[in-house]
């Protein structure tokens, strides 16, 4: 295999790409000048040390110099209401309903989806331990309420009731309001395209 037959099969692993969308990358980088690539390799080269992982809600984010530990500025943030938490599928839901505004409590990447349909060993790659961790942890500090923002189709409604079945296990959850977006997305969207406007409404009817 040649170097760009790898390159071009690295872009195909990357979500929601398919095999012509990733030659386009491949083939675009060739057009690219040897400085802008090299820029490039040293961003991607870069990311293990320039990005880390909170240690609470699962994002990847930016230390500033201002911060210490792997603690990100949202949930470092003691303005965030401490009794809500919304679980998300992934980093980019996060960035989709801070842009409404409407939002003012704290979150937790899931990591993925429990596809409906596929491999049963999906759950296994989720990051259940720390929510569990982290969900003992909140309920000793006000936790009142879990927001389920998964995307509206099968997979996300399966991760809904996977995750419901965790909360179940967890003692002192019976009190706990679980709720997921309401109206305002429709079946079938992903929340990381959804506008300002449809995530404030589907916020404000969640149920």
């Amino acid at each position: 295999m040649t170097p760009l037959d790898k390159l071009i099969a690295y872009f195909e692993k990357f979500p929601g790409i398919g095999g012509r969308q990733a030659k386009r990358f491949a083939f675009h980088i060739l057009t690219l000048k040897r400085e802008q690539v090299e820029e490039l390799a040293g961003l991607i080269t870069s990311l293990q040390t320039s990005v880390a992982e909170c240690s609470e809600c699962r994002r990847f984010f930016s230390p500033s110099y201002k911060q210490s530990g792997n603690v990100c500025q949202i949930c470092a943030d003691e303005k965030r209401d401490r009794t809500k938490l919304i679980i998300v599928s992934r980093d980019t839901d996060i960035q989709a309903i801070e842009r409404s505004g409407v939002y003012d409590g704290l979150y937790f990447v899931l990591g993925g989806t429990v596809p409906l349909l596929g491999n049963p060993d999906t759950s296994a790659r989720l990051r259940t331990p720390a929510f569990r961790a982290l969900i003992m942890e909140r309920l000793e500090n006000g936790l009142a309420e879990v927001i389920f923002a998964f995307a509206v189709n099968p997979d996300g409604e399966n991760t809904g009731r996977y995750i419901e079945n965790v909360l179940c296990e967890i003692p002192g959850t019976s009190g706990l309001k679980i709720s997921a977006l309401g109206r305002g997305l429709s079946t079938g969207s992903e929340l990381e395209y959804a506008d300002s406007e449809t995530i404030k409404s589907a916020l404000k009817n969640r149920s």
